[in-house]
């Protein structure tokens, strides 16, 4: 679960995410930086068309940092189990690329199914949503 504790009065944001033992803090967004890290990804959404119930299949979101400062990306959250990541953990400097791999699991899903993925950095606004979506069929 993702909690935004916005204060209406300014652009601050605090960020928290509750993995059900604690809540891990991501960190504190003021105002606008001119010269914040930023995200450009090629694409923000995949559709792997029609998909056979109980395959997997694999897309990875590529970005550059086209800000000026250091990206941190810290942490990267699916909307459901179906879908699971791996991403760059290193910090990535201003110019450089960076990845976020997913894997879709169709093995209990039917039909038009759509994912999320919510991506928590150290950007302004500090999060991005990628989606997947498919047409899974029976065999």
């Amino acid at each position: 679960m993702l909690l935004d504790c916005s204060n209406n009065n300014s652009k601050s944001q605090f960020y928290t995410s509750d993995n059900g033992d604690s809540i891990i803090y991501y960190g504190f967004i003021e105002q606008e930086n001119p010269n914040a890290p930023k995200f450009q990804f090629e694409e923000i959404s995949h559709n792997f068309g029609e998909i056979m119930q109980g395959k997997q299949r694999n897309y990875t979101f590529f970005f550059k940092n086209v800000g000026k400062e250091t990206l941190i990306i810290y942490n990267v959250e699916t909307s459901c189990g179906c879908t699971t990541s791996i991403y760059s953990k290193e910090p990535i400097k201003s110019g450089e690329n960076g990845e976020i791999a997913v894997i879709f699991d169709t093995k209990h899903k039917i039909g038009e199914i759509s994912t999320s993925i919510l991506v928590t950095a150290n950007t302004y606004p500090g999060q991005i949503m990628l989606t997947l979506s498919a047409n899974v069929v029976k065999p």
